[in-house]
Parts: structure tokens; C-alpha cells; sequence
């Protein structure tokens, strides 16, 4: 089961993706912005992130650098969300693998879900 790390702070999108990773027989964990998402990684390794880019306590772009500092996370699979014409940018500075632009299509989140396997 692929285990996943939603990281939004729009709860109508984190609830969105929840539903659907979870139909596509996922593992969900969610966070609403970086702080709770590195808290979450203190007790679970997930196999993917799903990571806005623009949210309030820590964004995006300082949770990847967070998550690649740390040497038990810096490995993991990031895709960042985003509807910011800087976010190709960013996703190269965090190693994300790929970026997903907002609104984004249910069909390419289950892409990049099934390369994990």
C-alpha cells in the first residue's frame, strides 16, 4: 500500500485528495502546512509527498529544504502543487520530482502515484 503525505492547506483540496488517493487504495496522511507535515514525518517514512507550494507557518519551498536537510527524509519523492508562475523554480530547488500545476488533473495525480510502484 503506497503511503502518502498530502500537505495543503486548503481543506477542500486536502479532502479531495484524500478521497481520491484513498480510492486508488493509498494510505493517506494529512497536514495543512510544513510545521505539521515535518511532525507527521517524526513517526511515518511515507513513499510520497504532495506538496503545496503557498501556505501560511511554513511553505513549501521551506519544508522541501527542511525535509532534504534531514538526513532520514532527504531521499523522499516530492511533488509540488501549484498555481505560482515562480513554482517550476522551486520545485527544482527542492529536488521535486515533478510539479503538479493548479488546478490539476485527478488522472495525473494517479499517474504519479502509480510510477511509485
Amino acid at each position: 500500500m503506497t503511503r502518502v503525505l498530502v500537505v495543503e492547506d486548503d481543506p477542500a483540496v486536502r479532502g479531495l485528495l484524500r478521497d481520491f488517493l484513498e480510492l486508488l487504495g493509498c494510505a493517506v496522511q494529512l497536514a495543512a502546512n510544513g510545521r505539521e507535515a515535518l511532525e507527521h514525518l517524526q513517526q511515518t517514512r511515507p513513499d510520497l509527498v504532495l506538496l503545496d507550494l503557498m501556505m501560511p507557518v511554513m511553505d513549501g519551498r521551506a519544508f522541501g529544504f527542511a525535509l532534504r536537510r534531514n538526513g532520514q527524509t532527504a531521499d523522499l519523492p516530492i511533488v509540488l502543487m501549484s498555481a505560482s508562475p515562480h513554482a517550476a523554480q522551486v520545485s527544482g530547488e527542492i529536488g521535486a520530482r515533478a510539479l503538479l500545476r493548479k488546478p490539476f488533473d485527478l488522472d495525473e495525480v494517479a499517474r504519479l502515484v502509480e510510477q511509485l510502484d
